[in-house]
């Protein structure tokens, strides 16, 4: 399908643009062009080569293919600067979907390997330059040098196809590892952009043969070195993968689908699970002051007792458990009240047939027999079972997240994302309350329209969706126009935060609000923690270090909709977006925190974007904030972090309007706001009950709040109308 006969040939530096230095990942230092990774000429084996990336293992380059290239040029080595026999680096260059070629294991001194591979454009957008440390990161200083394309004469592409997965070795029921075919049945669909890929019902089971190793930051995550991925849906357009109800289940540690530098992917009917998940459940037998029992199914969730407490195993992988989990009431599925992170550990007696016996008093939180106990293992979160990164209109249509080893959906730096049905929720028949490790869904840079519709969200341990964007701290002004910025929090470190010809905005921290923008005109990413911000206008006097820097370009539409979440932990969603939201005809039950929380801060996560256009509608709203965590201090809670409040001279939430929607609620505050200007309560119907503990505190607690309005609602206690006054605002 491809001509042979090149027409000529042209170099790496013709088509290497700026914003692509930037997106490479590495644990190292710097990625150069034309240096090595510490500054000097690139030298393997006493040559010097004047062009090249000078990059260090381990490292990943994505590199995008020019229009017309028929192939990829060039040879690879470890470079001299730290002498003979140094380092061990074995280089790859991946498609999407495989491995298209890979250097022996090679050591400073060992002359350069050349490669030339095929990469028509008609096929590829991307390849990926990757260098491997064989697991020990010394002097690692790993050279891509001589690049070159060789362009050609391209052929047309096939038409599009509905291709069956049986065809393709694709076998529902089998306990046979899937991975071989899949990646097969990847390759037909790059090959035929704009195809389906059609599944018979079942399950598919996915192990270890087929994963491909990714080196990528994931953005509100730990950040393991490699990313084993199952699902590699990576530089495709226009492609469906249709499970017609089907359910995947993952093997080991994995990060199960990877959608990345790609447009129009859709996965429908697709649930996503692992064989042995990794969070474990144990049900309460019995409980007495003085102690109480739990039983642990040792099949579902394999374990063993070590320096007396629960490790628990799984295939591949073992986790010591903490000591802190959740606590699951047995009849309703709810998260019991009053209890939030649980500590459940102490001295324990193994009871045989794993049974076990623990010295600690769990009735006087109201734990009784038939209940479950979580276990979360530490809180670990490697790996979200979808992400979607630097892709565009991305649909997920009736999928369902069963269990994650971090968020469900984690999108960043992508572009309108669509999920209709499905949602985050435990398997039918699986007997766990639990879902996924942290959020449900997370978006963290996106921008266009994120729509989350229909779908339900039970058990997660943390928010249903949560949107924002990333800002850095600003740690130096090296000159007027240049400033040196950091990702703080460790677990969002790594991604595209800026891009050549991206806007700036720049935020004072003590205030948070953002002001003065400008436009970047250089990036470089001097390691994963810090980037070199060069732009087009001076930095203003009274900005400087510790204050933040945010893009602009980079914020989200949302709308959520029609969606129920309840029974999980810490919130039901959180948004912190300057363009529109919308949060309508939702169901939010039983939800341990906060219904919605607007947020936003420059000291903590460093997420932001406060909100200046949101919209709460015709949503219900029953027995939610049972037990309180971190910003949780109504129903609705908007709280960003502002360090100086009584300085701040302008507001950083505003336009929030909470209608018509219905409450079912025992005694709690129903809006707790803190710099927000312009907030409405009107046309809400609320009918306090006493299912729980009242908090005695008013309906509407307000810091420095300006333009609030309630009024047309219909307020109800003991069936008894209720009018409110003023002193039901504590300002």
């Amino acid at each position: 399908m491809v001509s042979r006969a090149f027409a000529f040939v042209f170099s790496l530096s013709t088509v290497l643009h700026a914003d692509e230095l930037p997106l490479a990942s590495q644990t190292y230092g710097e990625l150069r062009q034309n240096l090595s990774v510490d500054g000097k000429p690139l030298q393997i084996a006493g040559k010097v080569y004047p062009s090249g990336l000078g990059a260090h293992a381990v490292s990943e380059i994505p590199l995008s293919v020019p229009e017309g290239a028929l192939s990829f040029t060039g040879a690879v080595g470890v470079d001299d600067a730290q002498g003979t026999g140094k380092g061990g680096v074995i280089f790859r260059i991946l498609s999407g979907n495989a491995e298209l070629w890979a250097s022996p294991a090679m050591k400073s001194g060992d002359p350069a390997v050349p490669f030339e591979i095929s990469v028509p454009f008609a096929l590829h957008r991307k390849i990926y330059l990757q260098a491997d440390d064989l697991g020990n990161n010394e002097y690692d200083h790993a050279d891509w040098v001589d690049l070159n394309w060789k362009k050609g004469e391209q052929h047309a592409i096939p038409s599009p196809r509905i291709f069956l997965g049986k065809d393709l070795g694709l076998v529902a029921g089998s306990k046979d590892d899937q991975s071989p075919n899949l990646l097969k049945a990847i390759q037909v669909l790059r090959e035929h952009p704009g195809s389906t890929l059609k599944l018979d019902e079942g399950d598919y089971h996915f192990g270890p043969s087929g994963k491909i190793r990714r080196h990528f930051h994931i953005s509100n995550h730990d950040q393991p070195i490699w990313q084993p991925v199952a699902l590699p849906l990576v530089d495709l357009r226009n492609v469906t993968i249709d499970g017609q109800g089907s359910t995947f289940l993952f093997h080991g540690e994995t990060q199960p689908v990877l959608i990345m530098d790609s447009e129009k992917v859709t996965l429908k009917g697709i649930g996503i699970d692992y064989a042995i998940p990794h969070h474990s459940q144990g049900k309460i037998l019995a409980v007495a002051p003085e102690a109480y029992e739990v039983e642990v199914d040792p099949q579902r969730f394999p374990h063993e007792i070590r320096n007396g407490w629960f490790v628990f195993k799984g295939e591949g992988w073992e986790a010591r458990d903490g000591g802190n989990g959740i606590l699951f009431d047995g009849k309703t599925g709810a998260i019991l009240a009053g209890t939030s992170d649980f500590n459940y550990k102490s001295k324990l007696t193994e009871l045989g047939n794993g049974r076990y016996r623990v010295e600690k008093n769990l009735a006087s939180a109201g734990v009784k027999p038939g209940d479950f106990i979580t276990f979360r293992q530490g809180g670990q979160r490697p790996h979200p079972a979808v992400t979607i990164y630097r892709s565009k209109d991305t649909a997920l249509t009736d999928c369902i997240i069963r269990s994650s080893h971090g968020m469900g959906i984690l999108a960043q730096r992508s572009e309108n994302i669509h999920l209709t049905g499905g949602g985050v929720f435990p398997r039918k028949g699986s007997g766990r309350v639990f879902s996924t490790g942290a959020d449900a869904t997370h978006f963290s840079n996106c921008k266009g329209l994120i729509l989350a519709e229909n779908g339900l969200y039970e058990g997660m341990m943390d928010d249903a969706i949560n949107v924002h964007a990333t800002c850095l701290r600003i740690e130096e002004k090296l000159d007027s126009r240049t400033i040196r910025c950091r990702y703080v929090h460790p677990q969002a470190v790594g991604f595209e935060t800026f891009l050549p010809g991206e806007t700036l905005r720049f935020i004072r921290a003590n205030w948070l609000t953002p002001r003065s923008p400008c436009k970047v005109l250089s990036v470089r990413k001097t390691s994963t923690t810090e980037l070199i911000l060069g732009l087009d206008q001076p930095v203003p006097e009274d900005l400087g270090k510790g204050d933040a820097v945010e893009n602009a370009d980079w914020f989200p539409e949302v709308i959520f909709r029609g969606n129920t979440v309840r029974h999980n932990r810490a919130r039901g969603s959180l948004f912190t977006t300057p363009r529109r939201v919308l949060v309508e005809n939702n169901r939010f039950e039983s939800i341990a925190g906060s219904a919605i929380l607007l947020a936003g801060d420059a000291n903590g996560w460093y997420e932001s974007g406060g909100c200046q256009d949101v919209l709460i509608r015709k949503n219900t709203f029953t027995d939610n904030l049972t037990s309180r965590f971190q910003f949780t201090e109504a129903l609705i809670s908007i709280y960003p972090e502002v360090p100086d409040l009584d300085g701040q001279t302008d507001y950083y939430h505003r336009n929030v309007r909470i209608e018509d929607n219905v409450f079912n609620t025992f005694d709690v505050p129903l809006v707790f706001a803190i710099s927000t200007d312009g907030l409405a309560f009107r046309g809400n119907e609320v009918t306090y009950n006493k299912n729980f503990p009242g908090w005695n505190k008013p309906p509407f607690i307000l810091h420095r709040c300006a333009n609030f309005t309630q009024e047309g609602n219909k307020v109800t206690r003991d069936g008894k109308p209720v009018t409110w006054s003023d002193k039901d605002i504590r300002r």
